[in-house]
């Protein structure tokens, strides 16, 4: 069973359950991966379907810094609830330990030794990162190394 058929299904039991909040959710990832789509004219596979989960989870993350900024505690904890919700969904993310030891084994590999190199290192880790771990960070980490 592929990502959205599952999806799909939790919705169903989530109306079931007459739970609003996670239905409510479940339509919003459905009508993000159909709107992604109609818009590329194919279906997506799983590795699509989680490109659009994580931007999903990114917006999330945003909308409660900018939240807790504004002095909005009510809908910061919403957008946290929906996180909690997307997050089910992804691939289990990486710890700092897991992480640092492939960044180090990308750079390693790669033989980079400058800023030069980011690029390639970026390519090396994207392919064996996306969806474990936020990818902002992982950039962050690798300028930390190479610079």
């Amino acid at each position: 069973m592929n990502l959205q058929d599952s999806i799909n299904n939790d919705v169903k039991e989530a109306m079931r359950a007459r739970d609003r909040e996670k239905t409510g959710v479940l339509r919003l990832i459905l009508s993000a991966l159909k709107q992604v789509e109609v818009d590329e004219r194919r279906k997506l596979n799983d590795a699509d379907a989680t490109m659009v989960l994580t931007r999903m989870l990114k917006q999330r993350k945003d909308s409660i810094e900018q939240y807790i900024r504004g002095n909005r505690p009510e809908l910061a904890e919403k957008e946290q609830a929906e996180i909690k919700i997307i997050q089910a969904y992804l691939p289990e993310q990486l710890g700092d330990e897991g992480v640092s030891a492939i960044i180090e084994q990308a750079i390693a590999d790669i033989g980079a030794t400058s800023m030069k190199d980011m690029g390639k290192v970026m390519g090396r880790l994207k392919s064996q990162l996306h969806g474990r771990a936020d990818m902002s960070t992982v950039s962050d980490r690798v300028k930390a190394k190479l610079g």
